[in-house]
Formats: structure tokens, C-alpha cells, sequence
């Protein structure tokens, strides 16, 4: 089996459109939620997201290209370029047929479609853009990231909701670990500020109306965000031999499904997946030291993920770190996994837990340190980070620190 190093991370979010712009943020506790430019008409119920703000596509992006694609697969492909060039991998020659991408998304291309709909439903014009269907597939990122890159081994999207992005870079992981390909780029995109979207998310009631408050008692919901973040996985060898920065380790990974209820939690699935995760790792529960929580900022997620992490670590759970970076991206849905699994790369590569920002006060069903507003430094060797999608799914990457 081989070893699996991470060589390149890639994001565009609400705290920067690079790497470097989200940590500086992510450790000062500083939120990317701030008024929705639209606020609907009617108003939604809630005015808060955490959009990619500054990212324009035509800095990116020629026109014609812009044509084909959604706002999720220009995040994508953008994320990637940062990846890739952090990484310094070169894709010409061999590596172009032994490099996998696997992403994950919940909704794909929501803009097009409702475009589509208001053409047919609201205009009664039976005609709708002949490119409707390559800029809403789900598979558009990767296919485009393919296309960029010249990689031409195995390309696919996973979508599991709220853990699509975390079950890809699982599937990458493994992939690589097993030695199917030599390297990965793995990670998911999100952009839901479609009005359709929107509506539906404000008929669920989850939606916070002011901000993202994990774990503190007074959580009111969570805020939807988008993003587009990639990693780029290789193996380890490979990493060392052509003298590549590596910047964490990838050492194992679990998932399970409550069989319970499409939109309620319940702690033992969760606990399942991180048990699995470590039993993949071969560690015990004891070895790790930071948790990067799903930590949405609703009422029942979070005290069912306290009482899965109690399950599972026991009395070590006292002993653990556990934040939640939605409170300053904000929920990025399919994205969430690959953003946070960078964010919980940058925690072990600079030995400092972001904080749970918006915390007021404790809530005695999530009894954990949270990391409460303020950072943390701290050894740390071993993390994990946790994804929770409705149906039920769940999705837990372990990380190491290299040092």
C-alpha cells in the first residue's frame, strides 16, 4: 500500500479566491458572511450568505468558454489551477493516463436550468439553450479540469449531497493508496445562489437569518455559501523522488449511512464513519488531536455530531480541539468536504486550529472545546474531518502533519 501525500491545494470561497488569502482569515476568526446582493422579491427569510465575493470569471475565462461553462465549474477548474500549480506535477507524457479526478457536487448547474425553466414556464418559449445540458451536468468541473490538464485516466463526480466532495477525495485517496493511479485531483464546487435554490432552502427553515453560530447555544441555523477546492493527491514516493513540497498526509478514511431518516441526524452513523476512518488509518482514537467538525450551526446537527465524537473518542473527546469553519465560509454544501479538508490541512502544516467563530455561549448538548472565537496553537499530529449529507451519508477523512 502506498503512502499518500498531499502536493497541492487549490480554493475559491467567501474568505479568498487563493489558498493563502483563506488562511490568513480562517485563523483570525474572520466570517465571510455578509448581505446577499439580491435579496429576493419577495424577500427571502433569511439576507446572509457567504458568497465567492471578487470572483469575476473573466479573469479567468475567455468568452467563448464562459458559454459552456456554470459558475461552479469555473470555480472548479480555478481551484484546480492553483492545486496544480502548487503541486508542480506535469500531466504531458505517462502521468496524463495514471492521474485520476474525482469531484464531488450536490446540485451542478442551477443558473442554466432555471434560465431554462423561466424560458419555458414563464415566457412560454419552448426553445432553450442548446447548452442547458453540458452547464448543468454535475460531471462539468472535472470534465473541464480533464480538459485543461490533459489527464486522461479515470474522471467522475460523486454527488452525496452536503459529503460529495469528502466521499471524492476518500475515492482518491483510496485510488491512489492502492496504486490504481500515481496521483488525484480530488475536491468538489458549489455555487447555489439561484433563486429556485434559495426558495427551497428557505422552505426547509435551517437557514440562519443573521449569521453561522456552531456549537454556541443560541445557533439559530446555518448559511449557505459556495466554493470551488481541489487537492491534489499523489503518491508519496513518487511526491519525493521529483523533490515536490509535501504539505500534509492522507492516512485514512471511512463512511457509512444511518439507514435512519433523509433529513434527520442520528449520532450513530457519523460515529460509524469515523470509527472506520481510524480503523483505515490504523490509529486509535487517542492519536488524534483536532477534529474539523461538520459543525453546521443547526440545532440538531450539532449535538447529534457532539454525541457521535463522544462515542467515539470517550473520555478523549475532553482532550480534543474541535472547530467549525462553516462559521466563516459558510456551508458550501457538495463543496464542504474538500474546503474544510484544506482547512484542516493548513491547521497540522501551521500547528494552530481555526477557531468556531460567532460563539456566545456554551451549550451543555456540545460539551467539547470548540475552539471558541480565538485560535489555537498546539501540537498536533493526527486530524480529522467530518462530512454529514441528508440521506444520511457520511464521510470522514484522517490527515498527518508533515513536519
Amino acid at each position: 500500500m502506498n503512502r499518500v501525500a498531499v502536493t497541492g491545494l487549490g480554493i475559491v470561497s467567501a474568505l479568498g479566491l487563493t489558498v493563502p488569502e483563506v488562511w490568513d482569515k480562517l485563523k483570525c476568526g474572520q466570517s465571510g458572511i455578509a448581505p446577499l446582493p439580491d435579496r429576493g422579491d419577495p424577500p427571502y427569510r433569511f439576507s446572509n450568505g457567504a458568497l465567492a465575493w471578487g470572483f469575476e470569471p473573466t479573469r479567468y475565462f475567455e468568452e467563448k468558454e464562459l458559454a459552456m461553462l456554470e459558475r461552479f465549474a469555473q470555480m472548479a477548474a480555478v481551484a484546480a489551477r492553483e492545486a496544480v500549480a502548487q503541486s508542480g506535477l506535469d500531466f504531458r507524457g505517462p502521468l496524463a493516463n495514471r492521474t485520476a479526478i474525482i469531484t464531488g457536487s450536490s446540485v451542478g448547474g442551477q443558473f442554466s436550468e432555471e434560465e431554462g425553466y423561466l424560458q419555458l414556464y414563464k415566457k412560454n418559449n419552448p426553445r432553450v439553450s442548446p447548452l442547458t445540458i453540458p452547464r448543468t451536468m454535475s460531471n462539468a468541473g472535472a470534465s473541464r479540469i480533464s480538459l485543461e490538464h490533459g489527464i486522461q485516466g479515470p474522471v467522475y463526480t460523486i454527488s452525496t449531497a452536503c459529503s460529495s466532495s469528502n466521499h471524492a477525495l476518500g475515492q482518491a485517496f483510496w485510488m491512489v493508496r492502492q496504486g490504481t493511479v500515481e496521483a488525484a485531483i480530488a475536491g468538489g464546487s458549489e455555487a447555489v445562489f439561484a433563486e429556485g435554490l434559495l426558495r427551497a432552502w428557505e422552505a426547509l427553515r435551517v437557514v440562519s437569518q443573521d449569521t453561522c453560530r456552531p456549537f454556541s447555544k443560541d445557533r439559530r441555523g446555518l448559511i449557505l455559501g459556495e466554493a470551488g477546492a481541489m487537492l491534489v493527491l499523489e503518491n508519496w514516493e513518487h511526491a519525493r523522488a521529483r523533490g515536490a513540497a509535501i504539505l500534509g498526509e492522507v492516512v485514512g478514511f471511512g463512511m457509512s449511512s444511518d439507514a435512519y431518516h433523509i433529513t434527520q441526524p442520528t449520532a450513530e452513523g457519523p460515529a460509524n464513519a469515523m470509527r472506520w476512518a481510524l480503523q483505515d488509518a490504523g490509529l486509535s482514537p487517542d492519536a488524534v488531536q483536532y477534529v474539523n467538525a461538520h459543525g453546521t450551526g443547526t440545532t440538531a446537527n450539532d449535538a447529534t455530531e457532539t454525541a457521535a465524537i463522544r462515542k467515539v473518542f470517550g473520555p478523549h473527546a475532553d482532550r480534543l480541539l474541535v472547530s467549525s469553519s462553516k462559521s466563516m465560509h459558510g456551508h458550501t454544501l457538495g463543496a464542504a468536504g474538500a474546503v474544510e479538508a484544506i482547512a484542516t490541512v493548513l491547521s497540522l502544516r501551521n500547528q494552530l486550529a481555526p477557531p468556531t467563530a460567532n460563539y456566545n455561549e456554551p451549550d451543555p448538548a456540545c460539551d467539547l472545546d470548540v475552539v471558541p472565537n480565538v485560535a489555537r496553537c498546539a501540537a498536533m499530529e493526527f486530524a480529522i474531518s467530518n462530512s454529514f449529507a441528508f440521506g444520511g451519508l457520511n464521510a470522514v477523512s484522517v490527515f498527518r502533519a508533515v513536519r
